[in-house]
């Protein structure tokens, strides 16, 4: 089927589906927006993004990426981003599919695959055409939306042959390194993991370098490499969406939610509240709470 084809198809699926709940151990998620939209904050998790129509622009750190249709992202690590829908309208909504990236099921194909040793460390995310081999398990796997009885046999399988197309890819050093335990990227993603967990603890470059198994000097070097930012800006990015989070829940208690991400002083995390997200935490929070922003937070 060519190519035009199946990507009418897949739109008519995320047109029927997206905002409703997927089958139960699908891996997927689709999703549609009407509309360009003002930068917002989010957090990219580790997955492979198709976009079938439309475009969105997405900032890491200093990094500027543009991803549109017929192209495929592949998020490796939690990432803090700012992104923004370019290009949609009613007539032709942006329109995106998403499949989870387990490493478990990356190893797993691996094991069958030829070697391909250790890469460069790679950027967090990255951009490539959708190829032909990769367009046709994506849609069968989307019309496992239409036929949820089937996912239980189906999905596994499906998922195997998209992570194989990529695999042999542009992509595949990227998610080589998901998969490998001792890679770079995987080593850098402990101490991301760790961050994540412990973000309102202060950051010891040390012992994130030894949780990483690097040297400090080459431990920030790497880390800077997959997400475009340093270890504190990082930090300081997932305290302020935590932040931001927790203010949408109890917005009178900025003090109390300035503590609790790891602030010492309240005036420093207004500061650098303001300076993220453009406004001081308790309007920034009304603002989402009563000005149609919860979509953003």
């Amino acid at each position: 089927m060519p190519m035009q084809m199946i990507l009418e198809e897949m739109r008519a699926l995320v047109a029927r589906h997206a905002g409703k709940p997927v089958p139960p151990r699908l891996p997927l998620s689709v999703g549609q927006a009407f509309e360009p939209t003002p930068l917002t904050h989010g957090l990219y998790k580790p997955m492979l993004y198709f976009v079938l129509q439309g475009a969105k622009r997405v900032i890491i750190g200093g990094r500027t990426l543009e991803y549109r249709a017929g192209e495929l992202l592949v998020a490796s690590i939690d990432l803090p981003v700012i992104g923004q829908v370019i290009e949609a309208s009613p007539e032709k909504p942006l329109m995106i599919v998403a499949l989870a990236l387990d490493p478990a099921s990356i190893a797993a194909l691996l094991i069958d695959m030829p070697n391909g040793g250790e890469s460069a460390a790679e950027a967090g995310i990255s951009i490539s055409p959708i190829t032909p081999g990769l367009i046709d398990p994506l849609l069968r796997i989307a019309r496992l939306l239409d036929a949820p009885e089937d996912v239980p046999v189906m999905a596994p399988m499906l998922e195997r042959e998209i992570l194989y197309r990529v695999l042999q890819g542009p992509q595949g050093p990227i998610l080589r390194q998901i998969a490998q335990s001792d890679s770079r990227l995987s080593r850098i993603r402990r101490a991301i993991d760790w961050i994540g967990q412990n973000y309102a603890e202060s950051l010891k470059i040390d012992h994130l370098a030894s949780l990483a198994g690097m040297s400090a000097s080459s431990f920030h070097r790497h880390f800077k490499a997959v997400t475009a930012m340093s270890p504190l800006a990082y930090q300081k990015s997932i305290r302020l969406q935590e932040a931001r989070r927790r203010l949408i829940m109890a917005p009178a208690e900025a003090a109390r939610v300035a503590y609790a991400v790891g602030y010492e002083s309240p005036s420093q995390f207004s500061r650098e509240y303001t300076r993220l997200f453009g406004l001081p935490p308790l309007r920034d929070a009304a603002r989402l709470l009563h000005g149609g922003g919860l979509a953003e937070a």
